[in-house]
């Protein structure tokens, strides 16, 4: 397969960040294309005649069952809880993510799904690295119940490979950050930050402000989704990033540098579940997938500032 335009699709978690731009970017591109999810974030950003919003909650197995009907690629990118919050009721972390993930993979199977797409964690399935930036391959130790969820369900994809045949592709994504991000959710520090600076209230930061971490624009992400789509190799699982990193105090710097705003910062203290250093090997979706990122870090700050001054009611 050379070329999207026989796939039938359902976006799983459309309303969100990454599935709202994914949507956006797959519409006319795919034979057909469904968008699932509890709500849309924002509703405009989806209204085309080609995206069938279909309304449904992931813990719903008939109404999963009826959207994914007639579907031959399902992109998972559901995630019900973050980092912080998994920790805190992590049987609750395990029930709505990989029960049901669970859930899903036996619809799939059921229906002859071709392939699943799953958005995992670039960072937090390895756990503190041994080796930055971290391969694919490097050992899996997460440290919050988030990673684990994530791998669990790595782990059961290639399991409904082995037994019944259902493709698979898992993209360890990094910090995604753009357009239709916001700081509702306490997911994607840059989506916060930029909130915090331009409604002029301090930033708090979780620790010293020392923390790495690799930021990735999202339409390189929207662009790894897709290659994955057509990916006929053997390779299964992907680092996406930036393949660099940056401090909490780089960005803080970045978004005052680029508004020349002075922002005041408040340290709190550090969190148990945030790894100090999480950059991605990035070399095997280049060769693989064909992929690599194309945004510059500072144009990509620039559109998401510029997002949320004109277009997002901050």
């Amino acid at each position: 397969m050379n070329d999207l335009s026989s796939l039938r699709c359902i976006v799983l978690g459309a309303g969100g960040f990454v599935g709202t731009n994914l949507c956006r970017s797959l519409v006319g591109q795919v034979d057909t294309l469904r968008a699932f999810g509890r709500r849309q974030s924002f509703p405009e950003a989806l209204s085309h005649k080609d995206i069938d919003w279909i309304p449904g909650d992931f813990s719903d197995s008939s109404a999963l069952a009826s959207a994914v009907s007639g579907c031959d690629t399902v992109y998972h990118l559901i995630t019900s809880t973050t980092p912080a919050s998994s920790n805190v009721d992590k049987l609750y972390d395990l029930q709505a993510n990989v029960a049901s993930t669970l859930h899903l993979l036996d619809i799939c199977k059921d229906q002859n799904v071709r392939r699943v797409i799953f958005v995992s964690s670039g960072g937090t399935v390895y756990g503190i690295p041994n080796q930055i930036p971290t391969p694919e391959n490097s050992p899996l130790n997460p440290i919050c119940a988030y990673g684990i969820s994530k791998l669990a369900i790595e782990k059961y994809l290639a399991l409904y490979e082995h037994l019944y045949g259902l493709e698979y592709r898992i993209l360890r994504v990094s910090n995604p950050f753009g357009p239709f991000q916001t700081a509702i959710r306490s997911q994607g520090v840059i989506s916060a930050f930029i909130h915090k600076v331009l409604n002029n209230r301090p930033i708090e930061v979780w620790g010293d402000g020392s923390i790495v971490r690799d930021y990735i624009y999202i339409d390189d992400v929207v662009d790894a989704l897709k290659s994955a789509s057509l990916h006929n190799g053997s390779e299964r699982i992907f680092n996406i990033g930036s393949g660099s990193g940056k401090s909490l105090t780089e960005i803080i710097d970045a978004i005052s540098h680029l508004r020349s705003i002075d922002t005041p910062t408040r340290y709190l203290d550090a969190r148990a579940s945030d790894v100090p250093t999480s950059i991605l090997d990035i070399s095997l979706a280049k060769e693989a997938l064909s992929w690599q990122p194309k945004s510059n870090f500072l144009d990509g700050l620039n559109k998401t500032v510029a997002w949320q001054e004109h277009d997002f009611n901050v």
